[in-house]
């Protein structure tokens, strides 16, 4: 049987945002009211949890569970939206913010990516696309609760177009990659765009038919499917590398900002 671990040794990534080389990664914790779309899930069996247990032990299914009112803006509203089984169109507080997802490997590298894009006004990084129900971090990192980890972003259409954040998508992302980037490897690192609007999806297609034109025989591996509900990542998680990451250096998540992001910190 093949497992999938969330531990991993060196690669290189060059992107256009230059991504530099990427490390072995741990993840330990470092010193408005609208819904276009509501998808209710079932509560994952007990047979699955129990085979989930024999594996991972402690590693995964004894995790306390994630705290989504103690997180940060938009994480409370998030995590209740998630629990409630719905996709956010606008922000319940703000709604003048749209809400889209994206996964690009790593959640921190492309957080901090999104950061700096000028009319994203919040990102929070999380698990999504799968079906299991309050997902922690070793659970997701085992590759069996179907979710990858992603990004949601609270943008203003005022000043960044949908458009702007497929282009940040599609620069940091190498979309060939199947069930990865660089050295992450594994169904919990798969890429994709998941629309959470009609408008959203008719753009996001057609940038998706283009992009495959450019690469002629090379498919695309990314996914661009509906948007399922988020769970919001454990506090630690959030703005990883704008906080200091491993070693405790700060990255710039100014907007506009072209500095290297160094993926793991």
């Amino acid at each position: 049987m093949k497992v999938s671990l969330c531990f991993l040794v060196g690669a290189t990534v060059s992107t256009t945002v230059n991504v530099d080389g990427f490390a072995p990664r741990t993840a330990f914790p470092s010193s408005r009211t609208r819904t276009t779309t509501t998808t209710t899930f079932s509560p994952s069996s007990t047979a699955r949890f129990m085979i989930l247990e024999k594996l991972f032990g402690a590693g995964g299914m004894n995790e306390a569970k994630i705290d989504y009112m103690a997180l940060d803006y938009p994480g409370p509203e998030i995590g209740e939206a998630a629990r409630e089984g719905k996709v956010l169109a606008t922000s319940p507080r703000k709604d003048n913010l749209v809400v889209a997802s994206f996964a690009g490997g790593c959640f921190w590298g492309v957080e901090l990516a999104f950061q700096r894009v000028a009319g994203v006004e919040y990102t929070a990084v999380g698990y999504t696309q799968g079906e299991e129900l309050e997902p922690t971090y070793g659970l997701v990192c085992s590759g069996a609760t179907g979710h990858t980890e992603g990004l949601i972003v609270y943008y203003d259409p005022a000043v960044c177009k949908y458009e702007s954040l497929l282009d940040t998508f599609f620069t940091f992302v190498d979309p060939t990659t199947v069930n990865g980037q660089g050295n992450d490897r594994g169904t919990q690192y798969r890429t994709g765009v998941y629309y959470h609007t009609p408008e959203q999806e008719e753009i996001a297609k057609a940038r998706f038919a283009a992009e495959q034109e450019k690469l002629g025989s090379r498919k695309i591996a990314s996914e661009c499917k509906p948007g399922m509900p988020f769970w919001p990542a454990e506090k630690y998680h959030q703005q990883y590398l704008e906080k200091g990451g491993r070693f405790g250096s700060p990255q710039s998540a100014e907007k506009g900002s072209t500095d290297p992001i160094r993926c793991y910190g």
